[in-house]
């Protein structure tokens, strides 16, 4: 395996870059300034809110692109480069069919913030882990003053199993993801981690076999497609991995930095 024409490293968050505590490997800031130095540029591609991503990564923020909501905007420098946001309409219907189910929550991610209805703490807990900027609102379908990019269900009891199959109706009109276990996203039909990979390359004119990507769960199946080098972690889920051309070891075994260095090893070499 050739790394040394990789010009682009986009990786996952959770399950993927951070541990399961969330949090990164103690040999990532090092890395990543290697990477830096090396003239590698670095995004991260999640299913977390902008805002979330920013927290995690403050001292080095003017360094990264971010592509959030699951590919539904694309920031860099603070500015945004590229979002799809989804209509309203539909995002309400999702939410109408939701609350029929019972005993799951829902969150309605916009630019400015995000807007639950609930605060039980058995829900908080997950949900501050991957939201930083929100606001709890009496009716989420009475927010009007922001543009929606995402509406995500938590289901505690598990998404695959006791929701996923009460919503796959919705994949004919938007992007239907599961992107963790207790994880449903909704965007825009367009809005996927793969279309927003391509145009982070297009802008910068780096090619899928200059881009080296990681990822864990479904919502990085599209992303894989987009990079010569895609990579599954070892934790993956089993019907994700044959996406990826390659595997690596687990985001709790610091998968994503074994390659990291692997690609720093032939960046010096062919210099």
């Amino acid at each position: 395996m050739d790394l040394s024409g990789v010009k682009l490293v986009v990786t996952d968050m959770d399950g993927t870059l951070l541990n399961a505590k969330g949090e990164l490997n103690e040999e990532f800031p090092e890395i990543f300034h290697q990477l830096r130095e090396n003239n590698i540029k670095f995004a991260v591609a999640s299913g977390r809110q902008y805002y979330s991503l920013v927290k995690k990564f403050r001292p080095v923020l003017d360094d990264l692109i971010f592509i959030a909501e699951n590919g539904a905007i694309v920031m860099e420098k603070s500015q945004e480069r590229f979002s799809v946001p989804m209509k309203r309409d539909k995002a309400m219907e999702i939410i109408e069919v939701v609350k029929t189910l019972g005993e799951k929550y829902l969150i309605l991610c916009g630019k400015k913030a995000a807007y639950i209805e609930d605060t039980n703490p058995e829900f908080m807990n997950p949900f501050l882990q991957h939201y930083d900027k929100y606001e709890v609102v009496d009716d989420l379908t009475r927010i009007e003053d922001d543009e929606i990019l995402k509406v995500t269900i938590c289901d505690l009891a598990g998404a695959e199993e006791n929701s996923l199959p009460h919503v796959k109706h919705f994949e004919s009109d938007l992007q239907v993801k599961l992107s963790g276990e207790i994880w449903i996203d909704f965007t825009d039909k367009q809005a996927q981690k793969g279309n927003a990979l391509s145009r982070v390359q297009e802008h910068y004119g780096i090619s899928p076999q200059e881009t080296m990507v990681f990822g864990d769960y479904f919502n990085d199946v599209e992303m894989f497609s987009q990079a010569a080098f895609s990579f599954a972690m070892e934790n993956a889920h089993e019907q994700v991995k044959p996406h990826a051309k390659y595997q690596t070891a687990s985001n709790e075994d610091g998968g994503v930095e074994q390659m990291l260095k692997r690609l720093l090893q032939s960046v010096t070499t062919r210099s």
